[in-house]
């Protein structure tokens, strides 16, 4: 991949991701801001937002979202790597407990 097409997908992820998250906070704003880890004010610049603008931001060259999963406990239940590790299901629940967590601590 070069530059410019490293660029396009960055601005399409940006678009992608502006449209979803406005999607989901204007269907239901509680999980939302959960699945998406932002605060009440982020959402709220978010849904606000009219197309050019959403345009306008998502053609920035650097992603509007971050990635969420930065501990290596979470990674290794998302990816059931761990020794031992249970059912597919009991680990994902674990992670996503472990992620409403964090996002409790950001708010």
């Amino acid at each position: 991949m070069n530059n410019e097409q490293i660029l396009a997908e960055i601005r399409e992820t940006n678009l992608s991701y502006l449209m979803l998250a406005q999607n989901l906070i204007r269907a239901d704003r509680e999980q939302a801001l959960f699945r998406l880890g932002i605060s009440e004010e982020s959402a709220d610049r978010l849904v606000s937002l009219s197309p050019a603008q959403v345009l306008k931001v998502a053609s920035s060259n650097t992603l509007v979202c971050r990635m969420r999963v930065d501990d290596d406990l979470v990674w290794t239940l998302l990816t059931n790597h761990g020794k031992g590790a249970g059912s597919d299901g009991t680990s994902r629940l674990h992670a996503a407990i472990l992620m409403a967590g964090k996002h409790q601590e950001a708010v």
